[in-house]
């Protein structure tokens, strides 16, 4: 069988999550068809369309998601690897810092103030007030010559902290 897709962290993290059903889940079965992964439930989700029917799509979800092994049943743990598949993704280039800290801001209140979500919510707004104003009230000391750097070094400390 073939490495798992990046897509994959998402789709588990969305699914533990209990989020609701978007395009996402249907371009990720395609994406996983076409990398050779193939299960009756998969095919099935591939061919969803717009609109979609929560219930429809949960229960194909989580069929696909046993047909291929993938367990979603540790919330915590699904989120985790979502944050750092999204911090990967901003510091390899392929996502910019707002979209990914406006993600984990939300992924902060979605886990019900999660303490060690805490600093991606403050560093959501010091960058999000830095955008529009001279000034951010949120960390010591950050400015608009330095937000991006601190943003950059969180991400990588939160990485090493967090990578086996």
């Amino acid at each position: 069988m073939h490495p798992l897709l990046n897509s994959t962290i998402k789709v588990l993290a969305y699914r533990a999550l209990d989020r609701d059903f978007d395009k996402t889940w249907s371009d990720w079965a395609v994406e996983m068809l076409v990398n050779g992964y193939d299960t009756e439930h998969l095919v099935i989700l591939a061919g969803m369309a717009e609109p979609f029917d929560y219930f429809e799509m949960q229960t194909l979800t989580t069929k696909a998601l046993n047909e291929l092994g993938l367990d979603f049943s540790d919330k915590l743990q699904a989120a985790w690897n979502y944050v750092n598949y999204l911090i990967e993704m901003c510091l390899d280039g392929k996502l910019e810092s707002v979209k990914v800290l406006t993600e984990l801001r939300d992924l902060y209140i979605e886990l019900d103030y999660e303490k060690s979500l805490q600093q991606f919510y403050f560093l959501y707004y010091a960058k999000s007030d830095l955008i529009s104003d001279e000034v951010q009230w949120y960390i010591d000391g950050v400015d608009r010559s330095n937000i991006d750097e601190t943003v950059n070094r969180y991400f990588t400390e939160w990485l090493s902290k967090c990578k086996p």
